[in-house]
């Protein structure tokens, strides 16, 4: 009885997002023991929405108590987002419309789950409705923006419900999933539809469906994890793993969207925080988490350092397994478990950079007497060459001695 109080008390025995009672996504009977062994402090993978865990001032659930209310503002809109009793409507199926809602209260949880039950849906056909939803976690909330109705170069954590392809040439299919954490020095590009500062992504057909949709977003010691439950089936599917993440306690959660040319309704049904039960060392305890600058620990190889890809991506970039530099322990017990996810991302910007490298020789004024040039000369000479505004014929000795 003991085994099994515990395994009803951490919420195993009811595994629907949010539904509790009915059958849904978890391990079965047997599980519980061996995710404990293997995880160590981390109690359970996506929590079932046990209400003993429900943080209530950080979640958005009906009847929408304290939304835009001055007597208990716990969630404030603005933009085209409209309340009813059903739903938090971010943007009507209109041109031109930015919408978003935010939590009043910021959040000092260290160890979070995020579940999202949403809708998006309209009248246009394939590839004629856009833009999609983005979720944050970030410094600044309430600030209109370019990037699905809220603000660019942001401080924190988006995850983006894309679903209009703006780059033609993309392999993706979309509706597309993807996750970028920002120090606010990068710059999301809609055009590219966000490719050059992703983190990580999945194909994810959430518009449009006659069920409930649902996302949860996992952040605990580093390691970020989504998950959807599309298909009505009560099963989470892996959309999102990725070790090394660094976000700060203290910052808001909110929803955004916006829509241009295209248009889609964009729904919020709910947004329920519920915070993890994760043992940390005495060292992450005293470690002042609101002073966390957002970003993601990927390991650097010595040839990537070499050539300059280490200066341009310092957080991503997983080398060979034999050229890694050493690491603490604990670093790599983080990164280890994501090294097929890095791999992969590392491959796809080597590529984009390549081609990124190659339209900035097309552009720069380069001489004769400059015919060989590491990355770092290259990116050295544009820095200036963009400070300046100048455009001098050669690079001259400038290039040699860089």
């Amino acid at each position: 009885m003991a085994a099994e109080g515990w395994f009803w008390r951490w919420g195993w025995g009811r595994r629907c997002p949010g539904r509790p009672g009915l059958p849904g996504p978890g391990p079965g009977p047997t599980t519980p023991l061996l995710l404990f062994l293997l995880l160590g402090p981390v109690v359970a993978d996506i929590t079932d929405g046990n209400s003993e865990h429900l943080k209530r001032e950080h979640s958005l659930i009906k009847p929408y108590q304290g939304v835009g209310s001055s007597s208990m503002p716990l969630w404030d809109f603005q933009g085209s987002t409209i309340l009813t009793s059903q739903y938090v409507r971010l943007t009507p199926d209109e041109r031109s419309k930015e919408g978003s809602i935010w939590n009043h209260q910021p959040c000092f949880l260290k160890d979070w789950e995020m579940h999202v039950h949403f809708k998006v849906h309209g009248a246009g056909k394939k590839n004629l409705h856009g833009d999609g939803i983005a979720l944050w976690y970030t410094r600044d909330r309430l600030v209109p923006g370019p990037v699905f109705g809220s603000k660019d170069n942001f401080h924190g954590l988006a995850i983006f419900l894309d679903t209009y392809p703006n780059d033609e040439t993309t392999e993706r299919v979309f509706p597309y999933i993807s996750v970028m954490v920002n120090n606010g020095s990068l710059s999301y590009d809609h055009s590219k539809d966000g490719r050059w500062t992703e983190l990580a992504g999945c194909t994810a057909d959430f518009r449009n469906r006659d069920h409930d949709t649902f996302l949860a977003v996992r952040y605990s010691r580093g390691r970020l994890t989504v998950m959807t439950d599309l298909e009505d089936k009560n099963e989470w599917k892996n959309c999102i793993d990725i070790t090394g993440v660094r976000l700060p306690t203290g910052y808001y959660f909110g929803a955004s969207a916006g829509t241009g040319d295209l248009s889609d309704n964009h729904d919020i049904i709910s947004m329920k925080l519920f915070q993890l039960m994760v043992e940390h060392t005495p060292d992450e305890e005293n470690i002042d988490w609101t002073k966390i600058e957002p970003g993601v620990n990927f390991l650097k190889s010595p040839k990537e350092a070499e050539h300059g890809y280490a200066s341009l991506c310092p957080h991503r970039s997983p080398g060979p397994v034999s050229k890694r530099r050493k690491r603490s322990p604990q670093a790599s017990g983080t990164l280890d478990s994501g090294r097929s996810v890095h791999n992969e991302l590392e491959k796809r910007r080597r590529a984009q950079l390549k081609r990124c490298l190659e339209e900035l020789k097309q552009q720069m004024p380069l001489g004769a007497d400059c015919a060989r040039y590491t990355t770092l000369s290259l990116l050295r000479w544009a820095r200036m060459h963009i400070q300046v505004w100048s455009y001098p014929c050669t690079l001259g000795p400038t290039c040699q001695n860089s």
